[in-house]
């Protein structure tokens, strides 16, 4: 057991990982696990197959997830981190007396589609997917089929790179909440590097970087973080009443607070900044409403 502190107090994945529990519901994981030199079973988590495994293995046991597969070369999202985020909503959308018939707009859902098969598994919300990529539509249009969430779960392409919800959102979409996890990086130089910086943090050399996994729409964006959140933000501006709360993640707390002014003068009604904390990564979703 791998202790997973701070997570959401309702988050399945608190007490750490149970890798007997994890190995019966995903026997490929078994392969990766081994016992280190403090007597606990773990796994190589600078080894991009094996963190494929355990976050599958995740889906299998405690979601209902029968089928998840993608490219090597896609980002394998961090299940407890990613379901942390779907509680931290979920508390949101309480908080407004939104509980009943809740549809999320996934900005960016990539070929793994994490966050609709999570939201629906915790809570039943129904979404569309987006993603400016048809290959990763694709790939996710066949997870949603084989798992038996077609009327559930819906995608969307956005065909124009450099909108968000232009060509997604029109006068009569109405949805509880956007979520998105943007793109981080300015360009694939930086994001080589920031993998090169954490694979020293795991121990291993920073040649092993060419392990390197994520597309480019799902790590760097012209202008970094800050440029992509801030188009954003404007264009929810722009349909005000389309969606109650707009959601994103924020890596960097001073991209955070650059929002705030900015939302203000787009009128924005609501703003607030949800601190999470996984392990030592501190991380935060910024949500903005325009519905008084």
């Amino acid at each position: 057991m791998a202790p997973k502190n701070n997570l959401h107090p309702n988050n399945k994945h608190n007490k750490g990982y149970n890798f007997k529990e994890l190995c019966e519901a995903y026997p490929l994981l078994q392969d990766f696990v081994f016992v280190n030199s403090y007597n606990t079973e773990t796994i190589d988590f600078a080894n991009p197959k094996a963190v494929k495994a355990i976050n599958t293995a995740l889906l299998f046991k405690y979601y209902n997830i029968k089928f998840w597969d993608f490219p090597d070369d896609n980002l394998c999202p961090p299940i407890p981190g990613r379901v942390d985020y779907i509680h931290y909503l979920n508390d949101l959308l309480k908080s407004s007396d939104i509980e009943n018939n809740i549809n999320v707009l996934d900005i960016g859902a990539g070929a793994n589609c994490i966050y609709p098969l999570l939201g629906n598994a915790e809570f039943n919300w129904s979404f569309v997917g987006t993603d400016i990529d048809k290959k990763s539509l694709d790939r996710t249009e066949k997870i949603i089929k084989k798992n038996g969430l077609s009327e559930v779960i819906k995608l969307k392409q956005q065909k124009d790179a450099s909108q968000i919800f232009q060509g997604i959102l029109n006068e009569e979409a109405k949805f509880s909440a956007t979520m998105c996890n943007p793109p981080f990086y300015r360009s694939q130089e930086e994001a080589m590097l920031a993998n090169a910086r954490k694979l020293e943090g795991l121990g291993k050399q920073s040649d092993e970087a060419r392990n390197f996994s994520g597309k480019q729409q799902e790590l760097w964006y012209k202008g970094g973080e800050k440029a992509f959140l801030h188009t954003y933000l404007y264009e929810s501006s722009m349909f005000k009443t389309q969606c109650f709360w707009y959601t994103t993640l924020v890596s960097k707390k001073e991209n955070a607070e650059s929002m705030i002014p900015s939302l203000k003068k787009l009128g924005a009604t609501k703003v607030k900044t949800i601190p999470m904390h996984q392990g030592n990564k501190v991380t935060r979703i910024v949500a903005w409403s325009f519905i008084v």
